[in-house]
């Protein structure tokens, strides 16, 4: 058994070259093997989103706080709010993050294979996330 107290794990700021805007995030679990699980929590300031990515075994993501948005490639972009799930299937190319006024918190859960639990792409640009602007 391996107990991690609360305040005992330093926040981090993730890549720029994976997030868009500020954004911090708290581990929760890297369970060591033969576990794959990964999880942190991660607060996203209003605007700041991921680049588009995947998942080797897929994620799930709890929305905890705040106003957040997904889009699948080529769908639709959808708000996501505190006690909604989401189930991102395995190498689905998506993006996800706060709206542009509100911030956002959610839980995201994955699993690592080959060491890796995510694939990182393309930003999302600012045309892609331009159609939330109520302007």
């Amino acid at each position: 058994m391996d107990i991690k107290k609360n305040g005992s794990r330093p926040s981090t700021v993730p890549s720029a070259d994976y997030f868009t805007g500020k954004v911090r995030m708290d581990p929760v679990i890297e369970a060591p093997e033969p576990s794959r699980v990964r999880s942190v929590v991660v607060t996203f300031e209003p605007a700041a989103r991921t680049a588009w990515h995947t998942h080797p075994s897929g994620q799930t993501l709890f929305v905890l706080s705040g106003l957040g948005l997904v889009q699948f490639w080529d769908g639709p972009i959808q708000e996501i709010h505190p006690g909604d799930t989401v189930w991102i299937e395995p190498g689905e190319k998506h993006w996800h993050g706060a709206s542009p006024t509100v911030a956002m918190t959610h839980l995201a859960i994955q699993e690592a294979v080959d060491g890796s639990p995510v694939t990182w792409l393309e930003q999302v640009s600012d045309e892609q996330y331009a159609p939330l602007d109520p302007t």
